[in-house]
């Protein structure tokens, strides 16, 4: 199963675009520190790459923390789709990271989350002043569910709103079959289509991408192989990136992580 990493994660899964905080690209510096399961100490441990999550849901933007100064404190990325997942995320400017703690900072650097870590030593806790409180986890903690824990979603009430991106209990279900698949982007629905074409047993195989496709992130991505095992799913593009998918029950797929805007494959007729 090919797995997807944290450098395509950073460059924003080329389905969003990557943006700066003020809607410029600033891709992550060469040769910035690797991290570690554990939280930096020092400032030179944090730039990198980032999970961002609202707690008790399953809103997360995946963040690119730079080195390099900018207008308000250092540099930051994130894919632009982030801005509708996380709203919070309009007002971030910059970054800062002061006594052992790490702040996301507006255009004037007035803090807008001011992250602490928690006990845990894995994970950054901060909270807004209506109550919604949000985690920030270096990627390769975040990946291997580390800090799964520390921000662990609250139960959705039995009568309240289904969130049409969490995953219903018990939706592993079979690998997706070759076939025809619409592509739902929020509330637009088969905006693209896509046809997974059969191949050899536990190799890579063809995709095709249907002519008429009205999302230019897909059009752009242009995946061409996908691959499935193990309860997920994988689209390979044709410079390489990937995006990796988990059922969601009927026939259909969403994206892991859940970044910006739904992302949704599911199983349609010809």
């Amino acid at each position: 199963m090919i797995r997807i990493g944290a450098t395509v994660l950073a460059a924003g899964l080329a389905l969003a675009g990557p943006l700066h905080a003020q809607d410029a690209t600033a891709p992550a510096e060469a040769g910035a520190p690797a991290f570690v399961p554990s939280l930096p100490q020092t400032l030179a441990g944090v730039p990198g790459t980032w999970d961002l999550s609202r707690d008790a849901s399953t809103r997360r933007c995946v963040l690119t923390l730079s080195a390099a100064s900018g207008e308000a404190g250092r540099r930051l990325t994130f894919p632009a789709g982030c801005r509708r997942a996380l709203p919070v995320l309009n007002r971030v400017a910059g970054w800062l990271f002061t006594e052992d703690a790490i702040r996301l900072v507006d255009k004037d650097v007035r803090p807008v989350l001011a992250f602490k870590r928690r006990s845990d030593a894995r994970s950054y806790g901060a909270g807004l002043e209506d109550g919604e409180a949000y985690s920030l986890v270096p990627l390769q903690i975040a990946a291997t569910g580390a800090a799964e824990a520390a921000a662990m979603p609250a139960a959705a009430p039995q009568n309240g709103p289904r969130d049409p991106l969490a995953r219903p209990a018990g939706a592993g279900g079979p690998d997706p079959a070759p076939g025809l698949y619409a592509l739902d982007r929020f509330k637009e629905q088969d905006v693209c289509r896509v046809e997974l074409l059969a191949g050899e047993a536990a190799k890579p195989a063809p995709v095709r991408l249907v002519e008429g496709c009205r999302d230019t992130g897909i059009a752009v991505f242009d995946p061409v192989l996908w691959q499935a095992g193990q309860g997920r799913m994988t689209l390979r593009a044709k410079r390489g990136h990937t995006v990796e998918l988990v059922p969601v029950g009927e026939g259909r797929w969403r994206r892991d992580p859940d970044v910006g805007t739904t992302f949704v494959l599911r199983r349609v007729e010809p």
